[in-house]
């Protein structure tokens, strides 16, 4: 075997057994531990040059500062009581049906992600979902899963929907128009497919009645700040995507401000808002970024652009329902941002049509509905809900998207493509 190959085995193994890691967690320790030893691991081995690792690493800038952004705003919004408000407004609303709470908060959360996307979905709304829970005296797991599940499921209804939709497209994201007619169907549907899923599956849990007509706390002026937060970026998002600005320095500039506001009125030291931020999903982002870069090194996004050729000449509406499905499952084995960075090399590199590449953004944004470490929302969504208590094996959230991803994939495919 030629050094040539030794060197890209090798590269390919650590990338394997780093999102293996990612996904299992040894040891129990941090997903990031494992995504910054293999990062660690191709620099120092020599497989890939610090200045490309350096490359890597500041592929992810804007990544960084939109979730930056969007936890500053989110642990602001929990420190001041937005969260408790708005859990009471919802069990008001749902009446005691558990069953209707269940849907309110649904449709919530796919407004929420299509219009500040999904992972704004799982820092911002899954905390007040607890709340909601909590408030209800419901169990809170059916509810929660509903914020995994939606962050996915409603994240191509627009391009900021999910940076994963930004990373696939790069400079080639379609006009607004050109989108909502390709993905409103699609949108719709896998939207209505995950619904029926979880509902069915939790149904059992939903039974009976829950509280109802609790106490309205008052909103703090701290908690009015964080609420306009939200408001703010819910416009500055859509507004910035339709100037063709990357989303990452508005989305920090609205949580910076926003968290600086609130303490400089309440005269307050930053320190406990900041300790209460989950930081150890940037480094967990920035490993996955330079094991991509080894593994584009090692010529694996030509291979792949050989064989979509290939595949494409065939038959273009079967090239894409295998990239579709290859990407989904890709997407639960190294995360679907590293995944949509080597799947937009593959495709500029074939020149692939557009059927292609709306198939492809199909798989990399429902697949991650799969398992607990498909996409970066569900890895912020489980971070969210271990800091109030609880938490879900890999098993048991494989259990629920074996059913939840197909049927969604499945129809929004056939939206698209038929």
């Amino acid at each position: 075997m030629s050094g040539l190959a030794q060197t890209r085995e090798l590269a390919w193994a650590i990338a394997a057994l780093a999102a293996a890691g990612v996904v299992v967690r040894p040891f129990r320790l941090p997903e990031a531990v494992w995504a910054v030893t293999g990062a660690a691991l191709v620099v120092v081995l020599g497989l890939l040059p610090p200045a490309l690792a350096w490359r890597g690493l500041a592929r992810g800038g804007d990544v960084y500062l939109f979730l930056t952004g969007m936890m500053l705003l989110s642990e602001t919004a929990r420190r001041e009581g937005l969260f408790d408000w708005v859990a009471a407004a919802a069990v008001n609303r749902a009446k005691g049906s558990p069953r209707r709470l269940f849907l309110l908060v649904y449709g919530v959360g796919a407004v929420v992600t299509t219009f500040l996307s999904n992972d704004a979905t799982a820092v911002v709304l899954t905390p007040a979902v607890y709340a909601v829970s909590k408030k209800a005296d419901a169990d809170p797991l059916p509810y929660l899963f509903i914020c995994a599940f939606i962050a996915n499921a409603a994240s191509f209804v627009l391009p900021i929907s999910n940076p994963a939709n930004l990373v696939l497209y790069g400079d080639h994201t379609p006009p607004l128009s050109a989108w909502i007619a390709s993905f409103a169907m699609p949108s719709v549907l896998a939207i209505a497919a995950t619904y029926a899923v979880l509902r069915w599956v939790e149904g059992s849990k939903l039974a009976g009645a829950c509280a109802r007509d609790v106490d309205q706390p008052e909103l703090s002026p701290g908690g009015w700040a964080a609420l306009a937060g939200v408001g703010l970026a819910a416009v500055a998002l859509p507004t910035a995507s339709a100037l063709d600005v990357q989303l990452g320095l508005p989305t920090f500039i609205v949580g910076a401000l926003t968290a600086a506001f609130v303490l400089i009125w309440k005269r307050a030291s930053p320190l406990p808002l900041l300790a209460g931020v989950s930081w150890a999903v940037l480094p967990l982002v920035g490993g996955l970024f330079v094991l991509v870069e080894a593994l584009d090194r090692t010529g694996l996004t030509v291979l792949l652009a050989g064989g979509l050729n290939w595949a494409a000449h065939q038959s273009e509406t079967g090239a894409a329902l295998a990239v579709a499905g290859s990407l989904a499952v890709a997407s639960n084995l190294m995360n679907n941002l590293p995944a949509g960075l080597i799947a937009n090399s593959a495709l500029v590199h074939a020149h692939a049509a557009r059927k292609i590449t709306d198939a492809a953004l199909v798989g990399i944004d429902l697949g991650p509905n799969l398992s607990i470490t498909g996409s970066l929302a569900t890895i912020l969504w489980l971070a969210a809900i271990r800091r109030e208590g609880q938490d879900v094996s890999f098993w048991r959230f494989l259990k629920l998207g074996l059913l939840a991803m197909p049927a969604a994939l499945l129809a929004a495919l056939a939206a698209l493509l038929l």
